[in-house]
């Protein structure tokens, strides 16, 4: 690319908080078949993606509720015990996030991510409120990624040129659109990769063995 990245883009689920449903489930229910079956069918990925692209717990929930009514309390959980599946932040990322926010580097994340459990979030984890110039969250905007316009929200609101970021993501289908529309991007699988590749990119960071 022919700009070197000064703006670092992050996710947030999986790269600075944990998410995770299995976390919840396993305390609901005894048998992990019965647990995988609630996840697949039930309350299934594309429930959780409709949350993320907006809609409401109390329309989402209410309607599995309608198809479902003999898991109603481990639905219910979905939405009254959410916080379970977040048992908490990702220590070693953020700790990279406090030093580029130390140093002055512009920060900013895009998250696929429901309204109400980020505002939720925003409170227990205060970095997420306090950190970004700007965060992109799906549910607000109606886009979730891997869609190159949700990208596009970032850049126009905050007049970021694209081969001037790096992007990092724990999945690689969001890597892959992010070096579509122009940024350098990494896909995130630890802190310790993720911080000698900033650092690598001129970021002023301490590279940790």
């Amino acid at each position: 690319m022919p700009r070197t990245p000064d703006t670092v883009v992050f996710d947030i689920g999986n790269v600075l908080i944990h998410w995770d449903p299995r976390v919840l489930y396993r305390e609901i229910f005894a048998d992990p078949e019965e647990m995988a079956h609630f996840l697949e069918v039930v309350c299934p990925p594309e429930f959780n993606l409709s949350l993320d692209r907006g809609r409401s717990f109390k329309d989402a929930i209410t309607e599995r509720l309608e198809l479902h009514p003999e898991h109603a309390e481990a639905i219910a959980a979905w939405d009254t015990r959410w916080q379970e599946m977040v048992p908490g932040e990702i220590t070693a990322t953020v700790a990279i996030l406090e030093e580029l926010r130390a140093a002055g580097v512009p920060l900013y994340a895009i998250t696929n991510f429901s309204r109400e459990k980020f505002a939720e979030c925003e409170v227990r984890f205060p970095f997420l409120r306090d950190a970004f110039a700007d965060v992109v969250v799906s549910a607000h905007e109606g886009i979730l990624k891997p869609d190159p316009a949700i990208y596009q929200v970032l850049f126009s609101r905050n007049a970021i040129v694209p081969e001037q970021t790096i992007f990092i993501d724990d999945s690689a289908t969001n890597v892959a659109a992010a070096r579509n529309v122009g940024m350098h991007a990494h896909h995130f699988t630890g802190a310790d990769g993720l911080r000698a590749v900033l650092a690598d990119q001129g970021f002023p960071l301490t590279p940790r063995g």
